[in-house]
Order: C-alpha cells, then sequence, then structure tokens
C-alpha cells in the first residue's frame, strides 16, 4: 500500500468525526461511539493489529478517561458549591465596584478573572462564569459569549492545573518509547515533558499579550454606538499592561515550576496588580466608554440567562473569604508538587496497570489524591466548613456537577480509546508504523521544511472537532512529533505550537459556544459567535506559526531528541 493511502487510511477516523461533527451536525455522544467503532476495524483490517491489542488499548484509554473524568468532576463541584455558598455572588459585587468603563471592566472579568478560572478549572468553565456575570453587570449577553470564547485561547494550555499537558500531551505521545531515548542522552521523561511546557508558555505569552486589546476592540466594533475599533484603541496601554501582568508570571512559572501553574498564578497575580492599578486610575483612558441604552439593542444580542441571579445563594460575605477556596486550590497544588515528602503521600494512594492483557508497553494508572481532581475534591470539603455551608446545599452541588460529569463522561468514554488505538497500532503483524507516524511521513514527504508554519492549525483543528485542548493533544502529539522527527526539527517545539494552536482552536470549537451560550439562553446562534471568533483564531494560528518558523530556522531550537 502506498504511503499516501495509508495516510488516508490512518486519517480516516478523524475525517468521519469532522463529517459526523460538522456535515452532519451529529452530536458527539453519538459521533464518537461510531468513530471507535471505525478506528478498531481500520486497526484490525487495514493495520494489522490484534484483537488483543485493540482492547488493550480500549482498556487503557478508559483508565485514562477515569482520571480526566475525575478532574472534571473536581472542577465543576467546586464552581457549584462556590455558587451555593454565596462566593460567586460576593466575588462578582466585587468587580461592579472597580471601574464603570465597559472596556476596563471586560478586560478584568474576562481575561483576567477567566484566566484564572480557566487555570482552576477548565473545561469551558471560564465562558460558563465570565459569560453570566458579563450579562449580569449590563453587558449584551452575545458580547458576553464572544468574550467569553476569547479567553479560550491564551490560558487554555495550561488549563485545569495543566491538564492538556499533563494527560493530553504525555498521553499523546508515545511515553515509553520518548522515555527510553532520553535516558540514551542522561535525560528523562520528565525534562522532555518540562522543555515543551516551556516553550508552550513562551510562545503563548507572546501570541497573548494582545489578547485583551483584541478583546476589547471587537466589543466596541460590534457592539458599540459608534461601531467603533478607535474606541477600542483608546484603552491601548491599560489593556498592554494588562496582558503583560498576565503573561510574565505565566511564562515565568511555565519555565520555572511546571505546567500546572501558569494560568492559575498568572491570572491570580494579574488580577492583584490591575485591579489595584485600576482603582488607582493607572492608564485608564481619559473616556468613560458603555454600550448604547438597553432600548436600542438588536433583539438578537438578548438572551434568556440560565444561570439566573437569584439562583445564585447571596449571604453577607468578605471578598478575602470569597476567594479563599481558589487560593486554597493555588497553595496546595503547589505544596503537592515542590515538597517531596507532600507529593510521596499523595502519590502513595492509587492503582495502576502495566502491560494490559499482556501487550508490552500499555500501561495505565489512577493517582486520586495527586491528581487536581482530587485536590479540588478537598477544597470543597474545607469550603463546606470556611463558607459555613448547609449539608443541602452541598448536595444540590454535588447532584448539578455529576449531572455534568455524566454527559461530558459518555463522549470521552470513546474518545480516549479510540485515540489509544491510533497511538498502539504502532505494533503491529504487517510491521507498520503507527497511524499518527504514517499520517506524518506523508505530511512530511508532502509539504516539506514550511510544516512549522502550519503545525499549529493541525492542533487547531483537533480542538473545532473535539472541543477539547487535551482531547487535540491526544490526538495530534504524536502527529506532530513524527513530522518534526521526519523533517529534522526540535520535536519539542512542534509538539509545543500543537499545544498552543490546540488551545487557539478552543475560540472555535463549537462545544465550547454551545455550552458558553447556553448559560446566557443564547443557543441557536452560536453561527454568530463563531464568525466573530474565528478572526482572533486566525490570528493566534498565523502568529504561533511564524514563531515556530523562527524558532526552527532562525534560533535553530533544538531538543536532546533531534
Amino acid at each position: 500500500m502506498s504511503s499516501g493511502m495509508l495516510a488516508f487510511l490512518a486519517f480516516t477516523p478523524i475525517l468521519l468525526a469532522g463529517i459526523l461533527l460538522l456535515g452532519l451536525r451529529w452530536p458527539a455522544r453519538r459521533a464518537m461511539p461510531l468513530v471507535f467503532v471505525i478506528t478498531a476495524l481500520i486497526a484490525y483490517t487495514g493495520w494489522d493489529m490484534s484483537v488483543n491489542r485493540i482492547l488493550a488499548s480500549s482498556l487503557q484509554g478508559l483508565v485514562i478517561t477515569i482520571g480526566l473524568l475525575w478532574i472534571i468532576f473536581g472542577a465543576i463541584l467546586l464552581l457549584n458549591t462556590l455558587k451555593h455558598s454565596g462566593a460567586i455572588t460576593a466575588i462578582r459585587a466585587g468587580f461592579t465596584n472597580i471601574s464603570p468603563d465597559r472596556r476596563v471592566q471586560a478586560i478584568i472579568i474576562v481575561w483576567l478573572f477567566g484566566s484564572f478560572i480557566e487555570g482552576a478549572s477548565g473545561f469551558g468553565t471560564p465562558a460558563a462564569i465570565a459569560a453570566p456575570l458579563l450579562v449580569a453587570v449590563g453587558f449584551p449577553a452575545m458580547a458576553a459569549v464572544m468574550l467569553g470564547m476569547m479567553v479560550q485561547s491564551t490560558p487554555v494550555s495550561f488549563g485545569a492545573v495543566g491538564t492538556p499537558i499533563i494527560v493530553g500531551v504525555t498521553t499523546g505521545l508515545d511515553r515509553n518509547a520518548i522515555g527510553e531515548r532520553m535516558e540514551q542522552v542522561g535525560a528523562n521523561w520528565d525534562q522532555y515533558l518540562q522543555l515543551v511546557t516551556s516553550e508552550v508558555a513562551i510562545t503563548h505569552a507572546i501570541v497573548g499579550v494582545l489578547m485583551p486589546l483584541f478583546m476589547v476592540m471587537m466589543m466596541t466594533r460590534f457592539f458599540g454606538r459608534n461601531k467603533s475599533w478607535r474606541e477600542g484603541l483608546e484603552v491601548l496601554p491599560f489593556a498592554i499592561f494588562a496582558g503583560l501582568a498576565f503573561v510574565v508570571p505565566y511564562a515565568i512559572t511555565g519555565v520555572v515550576l511546571g505546567p500546572e501553574f501558569p494560568s492559575l498564578l498568572g491570572g491570580l497575580i494579574g488580577l492583584a496588580i490591575v485591579t489595584t492599578a485600576a482603582r488607582k486610575g493607572f492608564l485608564l483612558p481619559k473616556t468613560t466608554w458603555d454600550f448604547a441604552g438597553r432600548d436600542e439593542w438588536p433583539s438578537e444580542w438578548f438572551g434568556r440567562i440560565e444561570m439566573k441571579l437569584e439562583d445564585l445563594a447571596a449571604r453577607p460575605m468578605s471578598g478575602f473569604r470569597a476567594w479563599l477556596p481558589y487560593i486554597l486550590v493555588g497553595a496546595v497544588l503547589v505544596i503537592s508538587r515542590v515538597i517531596p515528602e507532600v507529593k510521596a503521600a499523595f502519590t502513595s494512594v492509587g492503582v495502576g496497570f502495566s502491560n494490559i492483557l499482556g501487550e508490552a508497553g500499555i500501561n495505565a494508572g489512577v493517582q486520586p489524591l495527586y491528581l487536581p481532581g482530587g485536590i479540588l475534591v478537598m477544597v470543597v470539603i474545607a469550603t463546606f466548613f470556611i463558607h459555613r455551608m448547609q449539608v443541602r446545599e452541598l448536595t444540590a452541588a454535588v447532584k448539578e456537577s455529576g449531572s455534568v460529569l455524566l454527559s461530558a463522561g459518555f463522549v470521552l468514554l470513546f474518545t480516549v480509546p479510540m485515540v489509544r488505538i491510533l497511538i498502539n497500532s504502532g505494533v503491529n503483524l504487517s510491521d507498520l508504523p503507527s497511524m499518527p507516524i504514517a499520517m506524518a511521513a506523508w505530511v512530511a514527504d508532502t509539504v516539506g521544511g514550511i510544516y512549522p508554519l502550519l503545525a499549529p492549525a493541525v492542533g487547531a483543528m483537533g480542538a473545532f472537532l473535539a472541543g477539547s485542548n487535551t482531547v487535540s493533544n491526544m490526538m495530534f502529539s504524536q502527529f506532530q512529533f513524527g513530522v518534526a522527527e521526519s523533517l529534522g526539527l526540535s520535536t519539542a517545539l512542534i509538539v509545543a505550537v500543537q499545544a498552543v494552536g490546540a488551545a487557539a482552536g478552543n475560540m472555535v470549537a463549537i462545544h465550547n459556544v454551545v455550552a458558553a451560550s447556553a448559560t446566557v439562553g443564547l443557543l441557536g446562534r452560536e453561527g454568530q459567535t463563531l464568525r466573530k471568533t474565528i478572526w482572533p483564531t486566525l490570528y493566534y494560528l498565523v502568529m504561533a506559526g511564524l514563531i515556530a518558523l523562527i524558532g526552527a530556522y532562525v534560533l535553530g531550537l533544538t531538543d536532546p531528541l533531534a
């Protein structure tokens, strides 16, 4: 079989997912089970994988899914707990007192608070929190959704305390093979992953510093009385200041501490710096900008808020006590990753499976306390006492979180095993390369040296289809690694821009737009949002691609495997 036919056959599951999700508009809960079955059939008939290896890969995917669902559950549970404790109400009230200028409010609430929430929770929660929060303080629902989608960019690669890197890249690459090669040059897997993390953080910092300005300019152009780009530019000094206040600690944290903390600490530090500066009037524009009166808004700007304000608990609570659970999340995460004794205690609880069904190299495990999900649940228990909650309030939060988990879990139960079959297909009876490597070889031969410019777009395509940076990294990290190796480029650099592109793809991910729209009652108008968010997405992909080209051919970046 020719390399082109092999590549096409390997690409068929991804192509099928695109046709079903986009062309036929199937929901993921219908599409992904079928894609999983087709992937298994291709692995068996086209790749000569044994039934035992296909089953082992599927079981490996299920174990990985359990860990992923544990993180999702913890993230959503903390959000719902704060909703019922009254903390979200107190946090909202604090934002409205900083500045009456809607441009300033958008930067603080969406860019900084949204980035912090992404770092702590991920999985679309920034838009789910920021959009109704913006509507609550007087933003049009459609503007709120657009802004909420735009923050699904720079912080996303390190969302949910690093899940897209820790789970997505780690399980998307052949960790065993890379680890063995790293040992041959006197290094190890952790050092390779840290190199990828550092390059992701630096690339995002360079590209993302302008995102607050773009947010404001798009808001004044599409939702302002005068439809003016210039009114957005008036806030340029403050917007750049806010961009730097986030990306500088974000990049430093990524390089020094690893993938768990950049968005979490960048958002927290940025919030402290920028809100203090805004209260003192530092770099604020001379004029105060606001939307036109509500009676002048077009009907399509309005939505029915599903997370109604009256649904939020309200009780006397200081801003510090409201924020304390998120501070605890950051503190416990840092302690559990930095202090060896604490890390050892957290990792001592877990279950692992080696050589599943006797298949060499197919391993998986779950460490419930060390995973971010366990830490988030610990903080929820602490919050119950700190916020003096009643049992019925915590019970309601658990029920709401469980219902969300069921819907997300069903799709992941098929998506992650499908990805593992693709990755583990390199062991077969026909001595063929794995499916991602087959695609990589064809792309490398066809596109050649300009590939770094296109690498972020591959990641964005995965996020667009799957609605997840993590899943995109699972699907395409090994593919990107293979292309880089075929072209003699730094594998870490190309895997890094895969993660960056996958983060940017969240701005146009259909699942995310639907989820954000649902929080403000705008379901059915997703197309209008996508037509706006495609522009910042293109900016992000072009800039990341140019950085990759410069890194590869001007700076000559390499890694131990190059």
